[in-house]
Formats: structure tokens, sequence, C-alpha cells
């Protein structure tokens, strides 16, 4: 028998860890889910090097003080399974759960642009060197290269010199005006003011951007390109990243509107389904504080509690003003978008370059004749990195969202008017 829940909430990053904490008092059994091991997304991961701020100690131990709240780590939806169903799979198992309500925290991704010599040993993405740091990588005495757009840059900086790494460049793609303003602003957060002193560094340099990794069977160097002049720079690592991009998979499959990448809501963030609401980087990208009263709404509104949800609409204006700052701030230059070659790999699964992309008018007919996106990654890398590349939309997702045992999908003959995602080439 399929399990059932008042309240489904998928991703358990500052977002969603806010929405089951808003909504648990009412007594609604609550399910909350995430592909981590513990609760905490990205921007709060746990690993054998990380250090968890107080706030995401905090918010994990009240969780644990609900009985009537279901966290499950390590656990992912493959797949609809109905009206009101999913199919999710853990390590030990598959199964399908019910819910009357959903509210999507699926969070973000990294925007990863191919240029020559990206699939190098030793290149990842900036989020990605963090992620590894933090998880027990050592990378003590190597040089690193941080580059791409963003506070991420400064901040997967900060990570990489504090476990004994020597960054000797952070390039930031925008123009010394546009970061000069953002910074000048920072007073109307003075949070944020505080942080952006605890992270900047003399290595730090703007109107900068990656043309190229250089190496034989591994990285050994990358160019950059500052101003009008061209750097080759020794070093160890390369992390390099633009941005970030909301996964929006799984709020596509169910309907929901989708407006500039993101998922449209409305301000009880509601979105166009009914009974399914979304809130954090998967409405746009925020950060956390931004994201956690997001979630708070979504979870007072999904429990019944609009009066206090209403409340909190002036701290969400504060906090997204400050993301309307930022993204105009480090906005990306034409530039980057044109730093494939024609022998650039686009599509790493599968070998396909950009010379055999860029003769297409759109994804689907670049997938069916070069398979581009059909991957282990599933085209979460390649297909963003194609909307860039060339202004395609984005591919219509397809079950299973993720891989699956074959154990897993079998469950959908259990469940009761078992069905698929909507019908469509992706």
């Amino acid at each position: 028998m399929s399990d059932s829940v008042d309240l489904l909430i998928v991703g358990a990053g500052p977002a969603g860890m806010a929405a089951a904490l808003a909504a648990a008092p009412s007594g609604m059994r609550i399910a909350i889910l995430d592909d981590n091991p513990q609760p905490g997304g990205q921007i709060w991961r746990d690993g054998s090097q990380a250090r968890l701020p107080a706030q995401a100690i905090a918010m994990r131990a009240a969780l644990a003080r609900y009985p009537h709240v279901q966290v499950h780590s390590g656990t992912r939806v493959v797949a609809l399974a109905g009206p009101r169903q999913v199919l999710l799979e853990n390590a030990e198992r598959g199964w399908v759960l019910k819910y009357d309500a959903l509210i999507l925290c699926t969070g973000a991704r990294e925007r990863l642009l191919p240029f020559p010599g990206w699939t190098l040993p030793g290149v990842t993405g900036a989020g990605g060197l963090q992620a590894l740091i933090k998880g027990g990588l050592p990378v003590a005495g190597e040089r690193v290269v941080i580059a791409g757009s963003g506070p991420l840059l400064l901040a997967t900086a900060a990570t990489a010199s504090q476990h004994g790494a020597v960054v000797v460049r952070i390039a930031e793609q925008a123009a010394l005006s546009a970061v000069s303003r953002f910074a000048a602003g920072l007073w109307r957060w003075p949070n944020k003011a505080a942080q952006a002193l605890t992270l900047s560094s003399t290595r730090y340099r703007t109107s900068a951007y990656v043309i190229a990794a250089v190496g034989s069977d591994r990285l050994e160097s990358v160019r950059i390109q500052a101003g009008t002049s061209v750097q080759e720079i020794p070093c160890d690592r390369l992390a390099c990243g633009f941005g970030l991009v909301p996964n929006v998979e799984i709020a596509a499959a169910l309907g929901c509107r989708i407006e500039q990448q993101a998922v449209a809501v409305d301000a009880w963030q509601t979105t166009s389904v009914a009974g399914l609401y979304a809130a954090g980087e998967c409405t746009g990208f925020g950060g956390s504080e931004l994201a956690l009263i997001e979630g708070r709404i979504a979870g007072l509104v999904a429990s019944g509690q609009k009066d206090e949800a209403q409340a909190c609409w002036s701290q969400r204006q504060r906090w997204q003003r400050f993301a309307d700052t930022l993204n105009r701030a480090f906005s990306l230059t034409p530039a980057v978008r044109h730093l494939a070659a024609a022998d650039t790999l686009v599509c790493r699964c599968e070998d396909v370059p950009y010379s055999a992309l860029a003769p297409h008018g759109d994804w689907t007919s670049a997938k069916l004749n070069t398979r581009c996106g059909m991957g282990a990654c599933q085209g979460r890398i390649c297909a963003t990195a194609a909307q860039t590349l060339f202004g395609w939309e984005a591919p219509c997702p397809r079950p299973p969202f993720s891989p699956a045992r074959i154990a897993t999908l079998a469950c959908l003959d259990d469940a009761d008017g078992s069905s698929a995602a909507p019908s469509c080439i992706g």
C-alpha cells in the first residue's frame, strides 16, 4: 500500500526546512525529502570537512522534535505516479507516496558553460569544488583558480583557502562598475555587507573570464581574458561557474508555469497548479535569506495560516530587492556565451561537440540527431548550456527524472491511477 501524507515537501534546503517548520505546528502529516544525506541543501551541505552554521543545526534539531514530520534523506523523486502521487527511491527501496498538498523547494544548480579544455581532470564547477572540499577532498598546497560570476566565487575561494589551497586568481566576468555599485548598496543589508568583508580577497579581478583550460592528461594552466589582455596562469584546479539555474524539472512535469527559467508563483508562493507551492531558488536565485522566508510563507499557506503568511510579505520584499540587485550586478556579459570552439564538447556524456549542435534549430532536433542529453546527467548540464548558447527552449521533462532501479519502476504497477509525466519528446 502506498504511503500517504497531508503535505509533501521536495527539497530540504533552507526553503524546505523553513516550510516544514512553519507547517508542523498545525499537526499535518508532513514528509520532507532530499537527495543529500542530511537536511541543509547545497548551501548547508554536510560532510567531513563542512562547518555548518548554527542556524542549520538548530533547524535540523527543530525538525527532529516533531514526530509527525518524516525526514527522508538520500531520497529522490523518480517519476509522477498519478494524481497527487510521486514515485520515490532511496538506497533501500522504491515506493509511491500520496500527498494532499505539495511544496517544491528543489533549489538550483550551477550553470556550466563549455570552453576549450573544460572537460580536463581538475576542472569542476565553483560550487562543485566547494562541495567536494566539504566532503573531504584534500586540496592543501594546490594552486586554484576560481572563475565565473557571482558571490559563490568568493565563498568557494574562502572554503578552499581554509583547507590549505593557494587561491591564485578569482576571475569575475562582471565589470568593476557593476560590482562596485552592488558593493556600495550593501549597507541596506548589513549582514551581507559584513559577509562581503569577510570574503574579500586581493586575488579578485573583475572583467575577467576563462577562455581555455590547458593541459594534456590533466589541467596544467588556465587562460584568462582580463580586459584587453590574455593571461596564462599555472594551476592545479579550476573551479568555474556562471551563476545558478533553477531546478524546475518536477514543476514542469506537474504542469506548473515556468517564467524566465524559474517556477512562477504568486504572493502566496502558489504555482499555477492548485495545491502546489514553490519556494526558494527554484523560483529564482536570491540567497538563503530569501529562501527561508519564501519557504516559511509556503508552509504557512499550505497549512491554512494565511494571516501569518501575509505578515511575512514585507520581509520577503526586502530580500527580493537584494536578489534583484544581485542578479542585475552579475548578469552575464555576451562574451562568455561564445567561449566554445567548434570542437569543444557541449554534451560530455555523449561526446557531442559544439559544431554538431550549431546547425540545429532547437533541442529536440539536436537530441534526435546527435544523442545530446541522452547520457547519465539526462541533459541537466548540456541542455542548460544549450539554452545559454543557442537560446533554445528547455526540454520537456520525461520520467524517470534520475537513474532508478527496475524494482523501483515496478512500483508504478501498484499505484492507483498510474501515469507518467505528460507525453512529449524531450
